[in-house]
């Protein structure tokens, strides 16, 4: 059951990303890297979701110098199929063009990445590569999680910005406002799944 909510919370995270996407207010700064290495380079963005995360695989590897931790390449996987599949689903759908229909898109999005994100999170399954990266340069810079995040979201904006990504208000937005919702939405799905799992452990045993 556990890996249902894995696979149900990347699949929620997915399309808050593409409703991001598709508000053409900006994104992430990891996200708007993706837009643009897939506007100017070619393959879809679920493609080079694939791709950066096992370049960062092999990154932490190295920093850490120690096996590489493969599992992160699964959630890499799911997440780059899920993006796709719903860019490709949302293309038609939802194309706003006035201001307040590209920000409700965006403030869906934002919601709905804070949902998605805190319910995979939960299951404690399978680290994401950007995740790891800045838990090493924390330990190797011997800083807090605030520098060592904020430097990796620097390192991406400067790239999405040379690819010229979609960089925007919502770029601004996202850095600002994803971690609170992610401490909202913490308690309220760890309170529900832990619920539901504890329900289906003791049907099961019965």
């Amino acid at each position: 059951m556990k890996y249902v909510f894995y696979v149900l919370g990347i699949l929620i995270l997915t399309l808050g990303i593409s409703f991001t996407i598709q508000s053409d207010l900006g994104t992430s700064p990891f996200d708007a890297l993706l837009v643009g290495l897939s506007i100017n380079v070619g393959l879809t963005v679920g493609s080079w979701e694939i791709i950066i995360a096992l370049l960062l695989i092999c990154c932490n590897s190295f920093l850490k110098r120690q096996r590489p931790e493969v599992l992160g390449l699964l959630t890499a996987f799911i997440t780059g199929i899920g993006i796709d599949m719903w860019l490709f689903l949302l293309h038609n759908l939802i194309t706003p063009e006035q201001w307040y229909s590209k920000a409700v898109c965006f403030g869906i999005g934002l919601v709905v990445i804070g949902l998605g994100t805190a319910t995979y999170l939960h299951t404690n399954f399978a680290p994401i590569p950007v995740d790891r990266l800045t838990l090493i340069l924390q330990e190797l810079t011997r800083t807090n999680l605030f520098v060592s995040r904020t430097f990796i979201y620097l390192v991406f904006l400067i790239m999405a910005m040379i690819l010229n990504g979609p960089i925007g208000i919502g770029t601004l937005l996202t850095v600002c406002l994803g971690g609170l919702l992610l401490n909202y939405f913490m308690p309220l799905t760890e309170k529900v799944l832990d619920r539901i799992l504890t329900h289906s452990s003791t049907s099961r045993n019965v």
